[in-house]
């Protein structure tokens, strides 16, 4: 079984643990080295676990621990060639990392792990989105997206969880005196980043009643809150019948509780209460 464990996300730094019986991966690892080894121990993994870093793309809240992650333990790097480039050429790193090539759009085996990539717009090189899985579990992954194509619906589509971007609620940005008008519109732009409404109508359009969690990361710190964007997902959710699928607002300063990638094997009827803070400290559960 997959299992997904948030280190960190938001505007700061995105990093999380892709894991199974015989794998574990880092998604992306835009927190410092030391933070990425620090939060590892507090949820009883280390660097030398690694098998590999999955990478979405070349910016720096994706990457900025890789560096220094590289010369303490050298594990492959999972990317696509122009994000490779980037990085190679921008990082400056001290030992030749171990590159791991992935073609956009296609699917490789892993260890136990079938890992197939697929293009997303963003203001990057060659973003992409993940669907991880194995034989008992899919993961649907969604980082920095602007705007939701077909191609992702489709990719998405009978995912088990998913964890995806939530970055803004689009009247707070509006209302955020502290950005200037350009920082808005790259954020709304259709290479920026994903709104609460954006990511609920994508959640409206691939919920089923199998699914499980939807995962809810790279939360703006300043224009957004954990409390409306899950409320979008739970009202999107019960439109779509996946009532008992639980929301989750991934964690800014420490980890999130591990949850484990599976397929409700029933449906029945939830009901959206109020967001909690349940005995692990984490926010907007429903």
């Amino acid at each position: 079984m997959v299992r997904l464990t948030i280190l960190g996300s938001g505007s700061s730094g995105n990093c999380a643990v892709i894991s199974t019986e015989r794998t574990t991966l880092l998604l992306d690892a835009g927190l410092s080295a030391k933070q990425i080894c620090l939060r590892l121990d507090a949820c009883g993994f280390s660097l030398d676990m690694l098998d590999g870093i999955l990478l979405t793309h070349e910016h720096q809240d994706h990457t900025g621990g890789i560096e220094v992650l590289s010369r303490k333990r050298q594990v492959p790097l999972f990317c696509t060639a122009l994000t490779q480039e980037t990085l190679a050429g921008s990082l400056g790193f001290r030992k030749p990392p171990i590159w791991r090539l992935m073609t956009t759009g296609s699917a490789f085996e892993f260890q136990d792990l079938r890992i197939e990539s697929f293009p997303v717009p963003h203001d990057a090189v060659d973003p992409v989105g993940f669907v991880i899985a194995d034989e008992e579990s899919r993961l649907g992954v969604l980082s920095d997206v602007g705007f939701v194509t077909n191609l992702i619906k489709d990719r998405l589509r009978n995912s088990d969880s998913l964890f995806i971007e939530a970055n803004y609620d689009t009247q707070l940005l509006e209302n955020d005196t502290k950005r200037p008008w350009a920082t808005k519109q790259r954020i709304s732009s259709r290479h920026g980043h994903l709104s609460n409404e954006q990511a609920a109508e994508l959640v409206r359009e691939i919920a089923h009643p199998g699914l499980s969690h939807v995962v809810l990361g790279h939360l703006s710190d300043d224009c957004n809150d954990p409390v409306t964007a899950a409320r979008h997902i739970r009202q999107a959710l019960d439109a779509a019948g996946a009532a008992e699928a639980r929301v989750v607002c991934a964690e800014r300063h420490k980890p999130t509780p591990t949850i484990e990638v599976v397929r409700r094997r029933s449906a029945g009827v939830s009901f959206c209460v109020a967001a909690s803070t349940d005995s692990a400290g984490q926010m907007a559960l429903f």
